[in-house]
């Protein structure tokens, strides 16, 4: 990777997948970005949630315009495949060279939004570049609820220009971005005895493609828990098949590609029972075609001994038709632009957590809109349909969206820049993901921001990958702009 171009950004990038830096694991790569701003001699320090800034002045001739402020996450997520033996906590990602692209041995590349970070630390250290000063800010926690750029206090950014290095689609400048919000029902219940004479089988979805739950809601890939529950519902209630627990899903943020339920059935009705579950993976097979190509339905056999407890059978049912129920995909278009989401939920995750004598299921969702109002409206479907079943429901992290400014200043330079630079125009759209651009300008207003990046390609997924030419546009027109600012 290091013999790729331009080979200063790639020696950063391939630095970063050396680091392990999930979500939530921040303190290894702030240090590293601390003692690397240092060591080039440039002002650096952190705050208290470990977000780092490093300063550097301005090129000859700059001195007197106004800083630059280059931002971008130092966090990850960590997916990867089902039979990948990866700790993400202490293993480096495996990163390889395949054809036009890089990818990660059965894990995400950590391209989204190690990419940003890599070019950041490419312009710090080159002394033959054009600019204003820059602030290069680095944010921890992105990808969990944006806390880094949550927890920015204001005064501390100087640049009235801002650079954010998070999208991933080259040729394409982002004025704005959708807000979100955690959404997490929770049901609470004893469990009760297996019933004698019952088997216990495990089912479980797997091989799905998943994905961003932003930038890939609107592909109609299959949700591995929706999957699951589709097929339970008909176990429940046709085959006197009782839930004694099911997990799926593992980030708020990713579609999800797995899943898994374990049941208990009256051994005289266990074949019927396999039978079924052949039915629906041939169902959903047909169903997905063209969109999924690798489905998994599958049952097993496990030991009886080992179930606990299970579900009443009145909290099975409320939890059964309340997945059922709850929305997932796109829920509007912006009218305006067609073709661009404007508001959606992903059902995410579902967990049983056992306690002393209490357990639980949890079941998590992210709703985004680039509408306020419509985002709320949502949250009201999703309020209602798990109250409806008996759950309680909260609602957190909500972060606002980015309201596009057409008359940006940086924009218009961006757009001139693109033409000059690759004889073409650059796409001006607005992203269904969410950016951090809505909640730095709510302590900043007035801030003139733009995203941009590199071609990423199904980010927060084990197929995550990243084109190796156009990061070479990408940092061309990072520079390039730098120079024009």
């Amino acid at each position: 990777m290091n013999t790729l171009q331009p080979q200063n950004v790639w020696k950063h990038f391939h630095s970063l997948t050396q680091i392990p830096r999930p979500s939530g694991c921040s303190k290894a790569i702030g240090d590293f970005l601390t003692h690397y701003g240092k060591s080039l001699g440039l002002e650096t320090f952190q705050d208290e949630i470990g977000n780092v800034f490093i300063r550097k002045p301005a090129s000859a001739g700059y001195e007197n315009h106004a800083p630059v402020v280059l931002q971008a996450h130092m966090d990850m997520v960590p997916q990867k495949d089902a039979d990948r033996v990866f700790d993400f906590e202490k293993d480096p990602i495996e990163a390889f060279v395949d054809g036009e692209w890089v990818r990660a041995k059965g894990t995400t590349l950590g391209a989204d939004d190690g990419m940003g970070v890599a070019a950041a630390m490419a312009v710090l250290e080159d002394k033959t570049l054009k600019h204003p000063a820059i602030e290069a800010f680095f944010t921890v926690d992105e990808e969990t609820g944006m806390y880094g750029a949550e927890a920015l206090q204001p005064n501390v950014l100087r640049g009235k220009t801002l650079l954010n290095l998070d999208c991933e689609t080259e040729g394409e400048l982002y004025i704005g971005c959708a807000g979100g919000v955690d959404d997490t029902a929770t049901f609470t219940y004893s469990p009760v005895p297996v019933s004698e004479g019952d088997v216990a089988v495990l089912i479980s979805v797997s091989g799905l493609h998943g994905g961003h739950s932003g930038c890939d809601i609107h592909l109609q890939r299959a949700n591995a828990i929706k999957l699951l529950f589709e097929c339970l519902k008909e176990a429940v209630s046709e085959y006197e098949a009782r839930l004694a627990c099911v997990q799926g899903g593992s980030l708020r943020n990713s579609i999800p590609r797995d899943a898994c339920a374990l049941l208990t059935v009256p051994k005289e009705g266990k074949d019927e029972l396999l039978e079924l579950v052949d039915f629906y993976e041939d169902l959903f097979i047909k169903e997905y075609d063209g969109v999924e190509d690798n489905i998994h339905l599958t049952a097993k056999d496990f030991d009886i001994n080992e179930v606990k407890g299970l579900m009443p059978e009145d909290t099975q049912d409320f939890l059964i038709h309340a997945i059922t129920a709850c929305p997932h995909g796109v829920y509007r278009m912006i009218p305006e632009i067609p073709d661009v989401v404007e508001t959606s939920n992903n059902l995410a995750m579902v967990q049983t957590i056992e306690e002393e004598n209490i357990n639980k299921i949890v079941v998590s969702c992210l709703t985004r809109s680039s509408v306020e109002s419509r985002k709320e409206e949502l949250q009201e479907v999703i309020d209602s349909c798990f109250r409806l079943a008996g759950a309680d429901v909260t609602f957190t992290g909500s972060y606002p969206g980015w309201k596009p400014n057409t008359n940006s200043r940086v924009l218009e330079l961006m757009q001139d820049v693109y033409q000059k630079e690759f004889g073409k125009e650059a796409r001006v759209i607005t992203i269904h993901a969410g950016l951090e651009c809505g909640i730095i300008g709510k302590n900043y207003p007035g801030m003139d921001m733009i995203s941009f990046g590199p071609t990423i390609v199904h980010p927060h997924s084990p197929s995550e990958a990243v084109n190796i030419e156009s990061v070479g546009k990408f940092y061309k027109l990072l520079i390039a702009t730098l120079a024009g600012l």
